[in-house]
Order: C-alpha cells, then sequence, then structure tokens
C-alpha cells in the first residue's frame, strides 16, 4: 500500500532522549608555560536516571535530550533546526601517551604543575585528578541544521499508521559548557560556541496516527572543537580536540 496523502508543508516537532559512545580521541592543552597533547584519551557520556520528576519542565534539559523542530519542503524531504545535548567524561584517572612539554609554573597567575613538569615524547603518563578533571557536561552541545530523506516500508489500508525509514545528514556548530580543574586550577565554564560538527543519520520512524509518531534513529558524527575553555582565563589558556562519536535516540514526535 501507499499513502494516499502528502506530508508536504507540515511541520513536525520532536523530542527524546540519547545515548552516546566516543572514539579515543587526542586532547591539546596551551598556555603560557606548556603545550602538551594526550593521545588517545578515553571518555564515556553521563546518563542521568530517568525519573517521573523530568516531565517537570523545569528539569527537562538535564538528561542528553534531543530537540529538533522542522518543515517538510516536500513529501519525503525535511530539512530541521537541532539541539543534541550529549555529555562527553574523560575516565579520571587513565594513563595515556603525552607530548610536549610542561614548565615547573604554568598559566599567568602561575600555577605550579609540580612532578608533572617536564619535557615528553610520546611517554606513559597516567592522569590523577591532580592533574586534569575534564568534561563537556552541560553539555556537549550540537546545533545543527539537517536534511532528511523518508521511505515508507509500510502502510496499511487504514492510512491512519505507517513505519517509515528516515536517512539524513547535518553540519552545526558545538556550543560546549566544560567543566575542567588542570592542576587544580579550573572551573565550569559558560557555554561558548567552541567548533563545529557534521553528521548522518538512519532511523525508523512508527506512526501511531498521521501526527503522532515514536521514532529511534542512529547518528554518527565529527566534531572539531578549537576554542576550548579551561581555566577560566580564556585569554592566555585554552585546548583543542577532535571527536568521533556514535549517538542513539529516541524521541516522541508530532506533525502539523
Amino acid at each position: 500500500m501507499k499513502r494516499n496523502f502528502s506530508r508536504k508543508g507540515d511541520f513536525f516537532v520532536m523530542w527524546g532522549y540519547n545515548h552516546s559512545w566516543y572514539a579515543k580521541s587526542d586532547i591539546n592543552f596551551k598556555g603560557p608555560g606548556y603545550d602538551f597533547t594526550l593521545r588517545d584519551v578515553v571518555a564515556h557520556d553521563r546518563q542521568t536516571k530517568l525519573t517521573w520528576k523530568y516531565l517537570d519542565p523545569k528539569s527537562l534539559s538535564i538528561p542528553q535530550f534531543n530537540f529538533h523542530f522542522g518543515y517538510f519542503i516536500k513529501d519525503n524531504y525535511s530539512i530541521s533546526l537541532g539541539w543534541d545535548h550529549m555529555k562527553y567524561v574523560m575516565d579520571i584517572p587513565q594513563t595515556v601517551k603525552i607530548d610536549g612539554h610542561i614548565d615547573p609554573t604554568i598559566s599567568n597567575p602561575s600555577i605550579p604543575t609540580g612532578s608533572y613538569a617536564g619535557v615528553y615524547n610520546g611517554e606513559m603518563l597516567t592522569v590523577n585528578p591532580d592533574m586534569l578533571t575534564f568534561e563537556h557536561t552541560d553539555g556537549l552541545n550540537y546545533a545543527s541544521v539537517e536534511l532528511e530523506r523518508y521511505d515508507d516500508i509500510w502502510v496499511p489500508r487504514s492510512q491512519r499508521t505507517s513505519l517509515t525509514m528516515e536517512t539524513g545528514i547535518g553540519a552545526g556548530l558545538v556550543v560546549p559548557r566544560t567543566d575542567v580543574r588542570l592542576f587544580k586550577v579550573g572551573e565550569n565554564n559558560y557555554w561558548n560556541v567552541a567548533g563545529w560538527g557534521i553528521s548522518a543519520k538512519l532511523g525508523f520512524k512508527l506512526y501511531m496516527t498521521k501526527a503522532l509518531y515514536l521514532q529511534n534513529s542512529t547518528k554518527v558524527g565529527y566534531i572539531d572543537l578549537t576554542k576550548i575553555h579551561t581555566t577560566g582565563r580564556n585569554d592566555v589558556d585554552g585546548a583543542s580536540q577532535n571527536i568521533k562519536y556514535i549517538q542513539n535516540y529516541t524521541v516522541l514526535g508530532f506533525q502539523f
């Protein structure tokens, strides 16, 4: 069966929650007296236990969430604006390779580095909390424009429900709020445009009615962050990294 109606001209809005998985990443830290790179850093997302309190509008944005608003430019194509709120937490402690140099004191005003001072060329170093904590936990926010295509898989005779496959690509800006302590100095920094990202997705939408649907999708993406805030001394200290990720999300949507 084929649909006997067109979705062209419809709007849609959707909201739900995600899980994310991150590939190992190199993180470079740079400022007065230091320029070093931690290689193949391991990180995970941070799930918030979902409870009924998140039905309170004031608490909806605490977990890792996805929000999209879009418009069908054709029956089977749409364009949407989205906000993917992910969380990225570097595992501490962990042992990684390090390249670069760390002076006995760094930044301005000076911060003592203790036993971590030295010149490094691929040595293994255990990163403990007295050296670093590093999180994009409020969060690793991907603000994107996405183009989607839809292909019906199943349409019943009633035309009231259907199962549709969605594919799409996107690009946008990354606006993290990064919580860092570098040699015990830092803060939960304010949001800033730290870089850009691209993504591709594949998923399935189950229309429970012509308007209401449940969707599960998997997204793969690449993020390039060049202006990460660290100690709060944004004129002298900073970090950069590239992140590859896989995200799976489930959302409830409404079309109108």
